[in-house]
């Protein structure tokens, strides 16, 4: 890597005070940080603005959903790339762009979004809605807000929602598939050819009571938006995320817990509509939402309270919204609900923890005046 080094070190000076290319210092700074660290020292103690936190937090959480990205290339083809690849070109210019509008430095929070938002959307979807979804996402759900680390709602959910709602023919239509093969076997062919077919996804045919089976589903061999497929991968990609402390297991444990409770007891009441817990937890975006997306540390409670009723909140509206409402999928709007929840969660769970202390502190002191 020396020689990388030295080639920022060359250049650093165009970008510097002064410099030729100084209105471009955050693009040069993102370049810097994305290999190392930053070396500028501060006035003060720490001397080192080292931005390792949030790179960790990005490249574990691109490792984590890493598998199911490779699965949904594998699944539905090649078009699968080039969603990503724009995904990437349109949202990362678009930050670029506001981060040199503010005299900001470009933070690497897209690097998440980027990837996890074409895997929420159909395969077959054309590549100039990609663009504007992500566009949206990225304007209304973060910058509009200050950026990275001051959003409101998760920026990929949001964006989901823009074309679902502005595009509901392209975003609710069913999903491509070679004839014969299935989705298996399609890594050289572009989804959407025009010697495909069509297939229904598992949510839309449970409409009908016809519920897929569960081995498909865990290992993503049906019809469904890109990444949410495979059971497997993305549970193990979530496992990944809990065991390196990116996610909290409080949300993912309050949310499938909430989920399969109120779930059992549903399929009590009506087991022949509703069909079996197991199959509505593999079934659909529930798992990928609730790992990836549900736990973001942004849009979610900082409180350990908060993330409970947070995935209480996200488990009961999914399982509602999906069963009791003309939406086949619940769990982009119930996360964007949890989204504009979490504030008030928060403080709540604080302001509960603040009393318990309180008596907990006069308690003391009686005791001791007792003495």
């Amino acid at each position: 890597m020396k020689p990388v080094m030295k080639i920022f070190d060359i250049l650093r000076p165009l970008f510097d005070e002064g410099g030729k290319m100084k209105p471009l210092r955050c693009v040069f700074d993102a370049a810097e940080n994305f290999f190392f660290f930053h070396n500028e020292p501060t006035e003060g103690a720490p001397h080192l603005r080292d931005p390792l936190d949030i790179k960790r937090f990005m490249g574990m959480a691109i490792i984590a959903i890493a598998p199911a990205a490779l699965a949904g290339v594998y699944f539905f083809g090649l078009r699968v790339l080039a969603m990503i690849a724009v995904s990437y070109a349109v949202g990362g210019s678009i930050e670029a762009a506001f981060a040199i509008i503010r005299k900001e430095e470009i933070t690497e929070g897209f690097l998440v979004t980027g990837l996890i938002f074409p895997l929420i959307l159909p395969p077959g979807l054309p590549l100039w809605m990609v663009a504007v979804g992500v566009a949206f996402g990225v304007i209304v759900g973060k910058e509009l807000f200050g950026g990275t680390g001051r959003n409101l709602f998760n920026p990929a959910l949001l964006g989901r929602a823009f074309l679902f709602l502005g595009y509901p023919a392209a975003m609710a239509r069913d999903y491509w598939m070679e004839p014969g093969t299935g989705p298996v076997g399609r890594l050289i062919q572009f989804a959407g050819a025009v010697d495909a077919e069509t297939v229904a996804t598992p949510l839309s045919e449970a409409r009908e009571a016809i519920f897929a089976d569960t081995g498909a589903l865990m290992w993503g061999n049906v019809s469904g938006s890109v990444g949410e497929t495979s059971a497997l991968l993305i549970a193990a990609g979530g496992i990944f995320l809990i065991a390196t402390r990116i996610a909290n297991w409080r949300t993912v444990a309050a949310t499938l817990g909430s989920f399969t409770l109120l779930g059992l007891f549903i399929n009590h009441l009506t087991p022949a509509d509703f069909g079996p817990i197991g199959w509505h937890l593999l079934a659909g975006g529930l798992l990928f939402g609730t790992f990836f997306m549900a736990t973001d540390p942004v849009t979610s409670p900082v409180s350990d309270g908060g993330k409970w009723a947070y995935g209480i909140l996200i488990g009961i509206s999914t399982l509602l919204i999906r069963n009791l409402t003309g939406w086949m999928e619940g769990v982009m709007f119930a996360i964007l609900l949890g989204n504009i929840a979490a504030p008030v969660m928060d403080e709540v769970a604080l302001r509960l923890r603040q009393k318990r202390l309180i008596k907990i502190k006069l308690k003391n002191w009686e005791n001791a005046v007792e003495e």
